[in-house]
């Protein structure tokens, strides 16, 4: 399967089936002053009433033209697709629940707290653009939810359960969230952004995390650095520790590793923890921009010039890297068409378009050279 910058693997393919017609009220239109109906849309594209129905109830293989002409014609005529109808039809609901867990720390604050770490978030941020975005020309529609409690997990799968979304989109930061597990075993259309633990069968997304750290190690090496030390992510989640892992592997040699937290504050932490331990180090990986922004602040205090004393490479490419002096050199995981991906693969899951077995799409990292590094 060519995914245009990533790989893929399991099963995705297969046709959706027909939905029923679907009339809704507008104003004007080529019904005259009645509503607008199929009928009118029809006329308006030359196409049959029933391949209208197709292209309005998201039927996915209709020739991409024939569906265009219909929606120039939806859009000419005022055609307003009755929603409460289209649910009876297709027995989908038209929105997709978007669950985000873990942003940034326990919500020990509290629910608000933890609301405003998510909108503060580069990820979580690129996560919900990438799904509006893809969305849109769907005409589905999003509900957010946020499920870091048992509580607000038993919501959730209630809310699925009881058909108000068809499906969920899950962006969680802990590795030992048993919400995909609870999903997948509750027989819920769901896709994961980051691999699963094991033995839960769930359509994700996630990004060759061990080769991004293996780009920046060769990067940092090209420029001719050879005291080379990492930041890295939390111990327990898998994405940090590969990126780390493909870091060291590259680098061919020890390196001083601290530990941080994702954010800017333990970036700053761990790149005082470095010079305190390995003051002659001339480059740094961070696991993600955050932490490397900071480590720049922390060098800027020090008097050591970035890049000329010390080489800072990041892991993202976020709106961190762009706010970072200098601008940060990164590696870039495509948030916004993982998301996209997401999309694509719980459509296809919900229109029974997807394969039995779960599937897996992985993104490969790109280097994005700026002039930190």
């Amino acid at each position: 399967m060519d995914t245009g910058g990533r790989t893929a693997t399991g099963a995705g393919t297969g046709a959706g089936t027909a939905a029923g017609a679907v009339a809704g009220p507008a104003a004007g239109g080529a019904g005259g002053a009645g509503a607008t109906t199929l009928e009118d849309v029809a006329r308006a594209a030359g196409v049959s009433r029933a391949t209208v129905s197709r292209v309005v109830n998201g039927v996915r293989n209709v020739d991409p033209a024939i569906q265009e002409a219909v929606r120039r014609a939806v859009a000419s005529t005022g055609y307003v697709p009755n929603r409460a109808a289209r649910s009876l039809v297709t027995r989908r609901s038209g929105t997709v629940a978007l669950v985000v867990c873990g942003a940034g720390h326990e919500p020990i604050g509290g629910r608000d707290e933890f609301t405003a770490d998510v909108f503060q978030d580069p990820f979580f941020g690129r996560v919900v653009s990438g799904v509006v975005r893809a969305l849109r020309p769907r005409g589905v529609h999003p509900v957010l939810m946020f499920a870091d409690g048992a509580e607000d997990r038993a919501e959730v799968l209630a809310y699925l359960a009881q058909g108000n979304a068809d499906g969920a989109l899950l962006a969680t930061t802990r590795p030992r969230d048993p919400l995909p597990g609870m999903l997948a075993g509750a027989g819920l259309p769901a896709v994961l952004f980051a691999r699963p633990a094991a033995g839960v069968p769930i359509d994700h997304v996630d990004l060759l995390h061990r080769e991004g750290g293996a780009l920046a190690a060769r990067h940092l090496l090209a420029r001719g650095c050879r005291r080379l030390a990492a930041i890295g992510g939390p111990a327990d989640v898998p994405a940090s520790r590969e990126r780390l892992a493909g870091f060291r592997e590259a680098a061919g040699g020890r390196v001083r590793v601290a530990e941080g937290d994702f954010t800017l504050d333990g970036g700053e932490r761990a790149m005082r923890r470095l010079l305190a331990e390995q003051p002659g180090l001339d480059a740094v990986f961070a696991a993600n921009d955050l932490m490397a922004h900071g480590a720049c602040l922390v060098l800027a205090e020090h008097g050591r010039r970035v890049p000329d004393d010390v080489a800072v490479v990041g892991f993202d490419d976020s709106s961190a890297a762009a706010a970072c002096r200098p601008r940060l050199t990164t590696v870039r995981q495509p948030v916004e068409d993982m998301a996209a991906e997401m999309v694509r693969l719980l459509l296809d899951r919900v229109t029974g378009a997807a394969g039995v077995e779960p599937e897996a799409v992985l993104f490969v990292p790109e280097l994005v050279i700026r002039a930190s590094a």
